[in-house]
């Protein structure tokens, strides 16, 4: 068995159950493992085994149950081709790609014409022609597949719009004839038998014409073995216009609906075309990463730059970038320096600088000198691409408590058939009277909205992820964006996550008659030649104030001790007691202030100078910037915070007082670290761990939700539930309160949805109608208003949704 992952952007649903349509029907080839079809984004994610199934079959599928994929078509030019053999080889190659739906290889123009489902990347194709042994030119232009989507749906709008504006040009004179009519504003000839007719003719065009969608959306929705909102709209308007069609016919007396059924059918439309415009606004995170996106590059090619498109640069290429440019892809710097602005990958507000050797993301910008850099990931491997693809994949996956609305919206087109049937015969056995119980029935058939309970999840998660994308917070699925609100108890790992996992000075205590700036030249420049991480830290620490440095003479590193030098005609040690003790070095009283600092699990370096200790230096893996407001900030939310260490106890306290953290796990090694997570959610905590380490990985596992520092191990964001792209650990609360925010829409969401359908389908029915007290409006609701409420219903939930935008996280 090989299981593949595919998502296909499906058109043509119109609600939450044409979604469980899909899903019901794809579910039943053999070999699907899994299938989950978001409504708002329209995308069919599935897990099947490529060995039992093809991408055609679960098109066909998806067509079978009345929707489609959109779809675009890619021209190769193929090169390579001896025979019509090697074009019956391409072909299989293409044919067996995710993502393909029919190819044709024509041997005698050399051109490979695939039609593949939109969003499915080209070099995917390119690939497998390359590894069935032959190549592909380079020409085409690879936006034109990116937008096919966005095409599509654009298509489906202008149709929308087109659909609305005929429907309002027969409805509005119709509906303002019909109620002129009513209310005796035309005079004697409005009821004149002609006008009836009339009626007719305005409304056949759009109740055949504008309503034909729900015709088609409902017989192939029931063909498929459910029921959807085109069932409900198609009965609703039918029962009006067909009663008109037998009064204006003179088999029965009484008033016509024409306007009703007309007003239907133009108003949900209306709402739909609305819908449309605001689900689209809910991706706009998505296209904003896209856009982001380097369009060309300046490759060095036979020595001399080439501008190339982005999508032709490969692994090994050496590109150069100039000032004010964007970086096409990932890769190192090889030559030249410079400072590039990361934010809108990391998060990171300051330019940060890069020189040979250090990584540069793709999409981000040049700030300042030109450089040339090798590129490492491409294509569909740079950490932007990646981004893309997993906010994809995590805005297509279904939260926990959107099971509940599924639940609901699978039995809820039945049940509102019954509701309005059931309605219709207890108002005619009441009051004997055909008409108003029709009313009735055709209001609750209209009012019925199963949308908003199938937008009210996934429009929510959309926007979520896509604001946490924009803050540099990944979420890998929707559950887990759904818990993070749940944590009762936060585990930071120390080393590289509170701290920056480097020792680093942090006092430097002199003797009498020397000065703290001389001192620390000295030693720095007698470490100047050791290679030690705590000598390297001294050297940083003098450049860092500027200081000047001497090249030092008999250089000499003590294994174990420290280094032996001469410098500026001095003789200096720096190292720890035991060189001191070696060369009889007499201490000058330091010894208290050693003794402070390391009670405080600070690393002392003495420095003697001349056979007398000058001073001592103190070092210390140091806390991160934000790692005191994060703590803070968690403790705001009423969240324990533990720290979760391999030092010893001493020095992990030292840095819990300093973050003000509540609870430390020292000493803990490696393998460890996942049963200490297990002892808190023993203890009843919903836990969450932060962590950057390979050793991370099972704990980050075992918790509630992992999330991982982004400047950490590939292995620990793979095993993580979260991601903080730019290793910020402020990230961390800014999640959980971004997943807050998420959910809390969610939960008003779902109120609104399932509220709105409780309270006005029993109105529709006419529970209210026996009560003096209640707005006439209500007690006798007219089909028209419940057309209205209904596509009212849906752009309000999608409305509410979009309000996470401006959610605030700091």
């Amino acid at each position: 068995m090989s299981d593949k992952t595919l998502m296909l952007p499906v058109v043509g649903m119109t609600c939450a159950n044409c979604a469980t349509n899909v899903e019901r029907n794809v579910r039943k080839l053999d070999g699907v493992q899994d299938a989950s079809v978001n409504f708002a984004s329209e995308r069919l994610t599935l897990v099947y085994d490529d060995a039992l199934l093809k991408t055609g079959a679960i098109v066909e599928r998806v067509r079978k149950a009345g929707y489609d994929v959109a779809q675009q078509t890619v021209d190769l030019a193929i090169t390579g081709m001896d025979c019509v053999n090697c074009a019956a080889n391409v072909e299989r190659a293409l044919a067996k790609t995710d993502g393909v739906l029919e190819v044709n290889v024509n041997f005698a123009t050399e051109h490979a014409t695939v039609t593949l489902a939109a969003g499915t990347p080209r070099d995917s194709l390119v690939a497998a022609v390359e590894k069935a042994g032959y190549s592909v030119v380079q020409a085409e232009n690879e936006d034109a597949l990116e937008d096919a989507e966005q095409a599509a749906r654009q298509a489906e709008i202008r149709r929308n719009v087109q659909r609305v504006l005929i429907g309002v040009l027969f409805t509005l004179p119709l509906f303002m004839l019909s109620m002129g009519r009513d209310i005796g504003l035309w005079g004697d000839w409005a009821h004149a038998a002609w006008v009836n007719v009339l009626f007719w003719a305005l409304a056949t065009p759009v109740q055949f014409g504008v309503g034909r969608d729900f015709y088609s959306g409902g017989y192939k929705s029931l063909r498929g073995g459910a029921a959807n909102m085109d069932v409900l709209i198609a009965l609703g308007s039918s029962v009006a216009y067909i009663y008109s069609v037998i009064v204006t016919l003179g088999l029965l007396g009484g008033h016509v609906y024409f306007e009703t059924s007309a007003m239907i059918i133009t108003l949900v439309t209306t709402g739909t075309l609305l819908e449309s415009v605001a689900k689209g606004r809910t991706s706009e995170a998505i296209k904003k990463l896209m856009g982001l996106r380097a369009k060309t590059a300046r490759v060095i090619r036979d020595g001399e730059p080439v501008d190339i498109p982005v999508e032709h640069v490969r692994a090994g290429d050496i590109v150069l970038v100039r000032p004010g440019e964007k970086i096409p892809v990932d890769g190192l710097v090889r030559e030249g320096y410079s400072a590039i602005d990361e934010s809108m990958i990391t998060g990171e507000s300051l330019p940060v600088d890069k020189g040979p050797g250090d990584p540069v993301i793709g999409a981000t910008i040049n700030k300042q000198g030109a450089f040339k850099f090798e590129a490492t990931r491409v294509g569909t491997e740079t950490a932007l691409a990646q981004i893309i693809r997993l906010v994809e994949q995590a805005q297509g996956s279904k939260a926990p408590i959107q099971r509940l609305a599924d639940r609901v919206s699978a039995v809820f087109v039945p049940m509102v058939v019954s509701v309005a049937l059931v309605t219709f015969l207890a108002w005619i056995v009441g009051t004997g009277e055909f008409t108003p119980s029709m009313i009735r029935m055709i209001a609750v058939l209209i009012i019925a909205c199963p949308c908003a309970m199938g937008l009210a999840t996934p429009t929510a998660i959309m926007v979520g992820m896509g604001k946490g994308a924009e803050s540099g917070i990944l979420f890998k699925n929707s559950e887990s964006l759904e818990r993070a609100q749940k944590l009762t108890a936060v585990v930071l790992d120390k080393t590289g996550t509170i701290t920056r996992g480097e020792p680093r000075v942090t006092d430097v205590v002199t003797a009498a008659a020397w000065d703290e700036s001389r001192l620390l030249a000295l030693a720095a420049s007698a470490e100047r030649g050791s290679e030690h991480p705590l000598g390297e830290a001294i050297v940083h620490a003098a450049q860092d104030r500027a200081l000047a440095l001497s090249e030092p003479q008999q250089f000499e590193a003590v294994t174990g001790q420290g280094v032996r030098a001469e410098v500026d005609g001095h003789s200096v040690l720096v190292g720890n007691m035991a060189l001191m003790t070696e060369h009889t070095i007499h201490l000058n009283g330091l010894e208290a202030e050693a003794q402070r600092l390391q009670a405080e699990a600070k690393t002392v370096m003495w420095l003697a100078v001349d056979g007398q200790a000058s001073g001592v230096i103190a070092l210390a893996d140091t806390i991160k910037d934000g790692s005191v407001e994060t703590v803070q900030r968690l403790h705001d939310m009423g969240i324990t915070v533990v720290m979760m260490t391999g030092d010893n106890r001493p020095t992990a306290e030292a840095i819990a007082r300093q973050a003000h953290i509540d609870r430390v796990f020292a000493e803990v090694k490696p393998g460890d670290k996942a049963a200490y997570v297990r002892q808190l959610q023993d203890e009843g905590y919903t836990v969450g761990m932060v962590g950057d380490g390979i050793n991370d990985a099972p704990a980050l596992a075992q918790a509630d939700v992992g999330i991982a520092i982004g400047t950490g191990t590939d292995v620990a964001i793979e095993a993580a539930d979260v991601t903080l792209i730019g290793g910020d650990l402020r990230g961390v609360p800014r999640a959980i309160a971004l997943s807050k925010s998420t959910v809390r829409s969610i939960k008003q969401n779902l109120f609104w949805a399932f509220g709105y359908n409780v309270i006005l389908i029993p109105i529709a029915a006419g529970v209210l109608a026996p009560f003096a007290w209640a707005p006439a409006i209500l007690r006798h609701l007219h089909p028209i208003l419940a057309a209205f409420a209904m596509a009212a219903s849906d752009v309000c939930v999608i409305g509410n949704s979009l309000r996470l935008r401006g959610a605030k996280l700091d």
